[in-house]
């Protein structure tokens, strides 16, 4: 597969190979881009912005429309090839693919709903009030977007159709480990929009990543990654404006007045969904001692009937990891835990790229599997006495980003609402709900800016006062 700039399809000499992390044959090769590739794309999408500024919000609406029917038709042929380069299961893939089309029929919606506002300028009593003024919401111009493996799809569209929306043009760097979806995506929206609107640059975080960021003709940087990662980018990209999404350490807390069996469920799906490789997925389970066993119980039983395999098989809950680096890492911090004294309740055994689902119990904050985001099919118990140290536990990480409460008690509800540090509290929700009309983005570690459309849209935009003295 090849990069897309100016509208074009541009190769290399030297390519990289996308390995399935099932049975590690090579799926595909993309080309390894230089600094040079960037700076073209850059070069594109500055030149693409007068073409896509002079669209109506309605031609733009309409042609985001068109790319999700596009995106429509190709659902079942992406997802494929998401399970074949990232090991997510079929029918999880499917889920992403509907996801996404939605997606872009929502920006397709706020692409005409960009408002500005009139701004009373008379209200200090110091300006006659024949001298009115209002704002415009206008692009910011080239927005540099760098997506990750486990999404794609989905989360490389949460930073394109919002930008383009606000009428702003775009360069995409995909994950190396899983680009072929996102390049296959960036081809459907340059099918619906003038050439160089819409740019991607395929490469390693080093050069073409780094390229993205310090130059002075991108914009914007929007990020989903790591917090070193996220670190190091805002060092580099100066005075524009950043969205980083930058992973979470999310805890599940299961009050002694919950319903366990829903608290169960959620827990299952939360903590072991694209076995754990998921920024808002369940990393720390939190359970009030009275009602601990009986759920540990439940959540054991329910746990040990998801079926691990062949990614492609629709029947298929548990895939394999990225890459086996990941899995090794993940299998150091199970092992690690256990010999400080965590309990292994089911799984922990690890082959390949496959790590079983896994449950620990007697985990404490110092333990690296939870004191660090363990992406993998992992579900630590830490248990505790009553919400005050539900929520002091909840709260003692770097990270951020989302929370599930389960009580049936509207005060501990509130309370833990109140009093929990992160970015969404969702009572009696796992943390890995989400929809694309609600804001999304972490406090603490977990990075800055929200996404969720509407919010994304925002944060593409920049506010001018336009002000007439009409005296």
């Amino acid at each position: 597969m090849k990069m897309l700039i100016n509208g074009d399809f541009v190769d290399k000499d030297e390519h990289h190979e996308v390995i399935n992390p099932y049975n590690s044959e090579v799926v595909d090769t993309v080309p390894i881009g230089d600094r040079g590739d960037v700076n073209y794309a850059i070069e594109s999408a500055n030149i693409a912005k007068k073409e896509l500024y002079d669209l109506s919000a309605k031609e733009i609406s309409n042609n985001l429309f068109e790319a999700s029917l596009e995106l429509e038709d190709m659902r079942d042929k992406i997802a494929k090839l998401i399970v074949l380069e990232a090991g997510k299961p079929y029918k999880q893939a499917l889920v992403e693919m509907d996801r996404s089309i939605e997606t872009l029929r929502f920006c397709s919606e706020e692409a005409k709903r960009i408002y500005g506002e009139s701004v009373p300028l008379d209200a200090t009593g110091s300006v006659d009030e024949r001298f009115m003024a209002f704002t415009r919401k206008v692009p910011l111009g080239v927005v540099g977007a760098i997506t990750p493996f486990n999404y794609p799809v989905n989360l490389a569209l949460h930073k394109i159709a919002p930008a383009i929306a606000a009428k702003n043009t775009v360069v995409m760097k995909p994950s190396m480990e899983a680009p072929l979806a996102a390049l296959k995506l960036v081809e459907i929206i340059n099918n619906h929009f003038p050439k160089g609107v819409i740019n991607s640059v395929c490469g390693y975080g080093s050069e073409i990543g780094d390229a993205i960021v310090v130059s002075n003709d991108i914009d914007k940087i929007t990020f989903t990654g790591s917090v070193a990662t996220g670190l190091f980018l805002s060092s580099r990209a100066g005075m524009k404006k950043l969205t980083l999404e930058l992973g979470g350490n999310d805890p599940l807390i299961v009050l002694d007045d919950a319903n366990i069996e829903k608290a169960v469920d959620a827990c299952v799906s939360g903590a072991f969904y694209f076995s754990g490789q998921v920024c808002i997925g369940i990393k720390r389970v939190i359970l009030d001692n009275k009602i601990a066993d009986e759920f540990l119980s439940l959540f054991v039983e329910k746990t040990s009937k998801l079926n691990l395999g062949d990614p492609m098989d629709i029947n298929t809950d548990i895939g394999p990891l990225i890459n086996e680096t990941a899995a090794i890492n993940v299998e150091k911090s199970i092992d690690s835990a256990i010999n400080d004294g965590a309990e292994l309740l089911l799984g922990g055994e690890r082959k390949d790229c496959f790590i079983q689902p896994t449950i620990l119990d007697n985990v404490n904050m110092s333990m690296n599997i939870v004191a660090n985001e363990t992406f993998g099919p992992v579900a630590p118990i830490i248990r505790v006495n009553g919400v005050d140290e539900a929520i002091k536990v909840a709260n003692d990480t770097q990270y951020g980003l989302q929370s599930g409460v389960f009580t049936e008690n509207i005060h501990n509800a509130l309370k833990c609402a109140e009093e929990i540090e992160s970015g969404s509290v969702l009572i009696n929700k796992e943390s890995t709900f989400r929809t694309d009309s609600m804001p999304f983005g972490g406090f603490k570690s977990s990075g800055i800016g929200k996404e969720g459309i509407k919010y994304a849209v925002e944060e593409m935009s920049k506010t001018k006062l336009i002000a007439f003295n009409c005296r």
